[in-house]
This record gives C-alpha cells, sequence and structure tokens, in this order.
C-alpha cells in the first residue's frame, strides 16, 4: 500500500485529484484483490518492495490495474520488467491485455506505447478525469 501510494502521489497532483482510488483503496481491499487468483508480482531491493502490479481477468480480457513503482527507483527498468512479466502470465484464454492512464501522463502514455500498447479510446474516470486506454493483444 506505501508503494503504491507513494508512486501515485504525482498523478494526483497533476489532476489535483486527492481521492484517486489508488491513493484511498485500503489495506483489505488489496488483500481482497490479491486473493482473488488474478495475477499479481511484487518487485523487491532486497527485502524492500519497489513494485507491484496486479490485474483483473474478464473472459478474453486483462486489465493492468495499480502498476505502481517506488519514486526513487522510478525509471530503472522495475516498472518494465512488471508490466512484462504481467502480460506474460495472462491466464489462457486472455487475449488481449489493457490498461488506462490520465490522458495528461505524456510520460506513462509514452512509457506504455514504447511497451507495445496501442490508444484506442479515451473516457472519464470516476473521479472525473479524462483517460487514455491502450491496449495490446497477446500472441
Amino acid at each position: 500500500m506505501t508503494v503504491q501510494r507513494a508512486a501515485y502521489l504525482d498523478e494526483a497532483r497533476r489532476y489535483g485529484a486527492w481521492d484517486l482510488p489508488p491513493l484511498v483503496e485500503t489495506l483489505d481491499e488489496i488483500r481482497r484483490h490479491l486473493g482473488d487468483g488474478t495475477p499479481a508480482f511484487g518487485a523487491f531491493d532486497g527485502a524492500r518492495l519497489v513494485g507491484s502490479v496486479r490485474s483483473r481477468v474478464d473472459g478474453e480480457r486483462m486489465e493492468v490495474a495499480r502498476l505502481a513503482v517506488a519514486p526513487d527507483v522510478q525509471g530503472g527498468g522495475v516498472g518494465r520488467r512488471l508490466l512484462e512479466a504481467i502480460s506474460e502470465r495472462a491466464p489462457a484464454q486472455v487475449r488481449v491485455v489493457w490498461l488506462f492512464t490520465g490522458a495528461e501522463s505524456d510520460g506513462n502514455i509514452g512509457f506504455y506505447e514504447s511497451a507495445g500498447f496501442v490508444r484506442v479510446s479515451e473516457h472519464l474516470d470516476a473521479v472525473g478525469i479524462r483517460c487514455v486506454t491502450l491496449e495490446q493483444k497477446v500472441v
């Protein structure tokens, strides 16, 4: 929970939205999500958790959810490895991996596009932020 909150603070500042779901999600909600059997991974530097990612599977589609990297290690490849790990371990029926990020989060969008994701749509999220949905076909 600490890594997730630290990782999403810049997004909260960018949008002036301190109620972003990753910032208000409780430890019990995280535990329930981790217990649902969908792929989830952590990245460690020794005993320290420096990144995490979870997913949600719906039929042939899997959402990459809550990709988070500790701010002091961002840019060092942790996020890329987590994104690759979650995508590579999608359940057999999954044909599309998707995610969304804020439409003004140019760094995030560039990161996802460099990993092979393509923009497919825009929408307003639960707190009214314009978001971009990106997808990648599973091969």
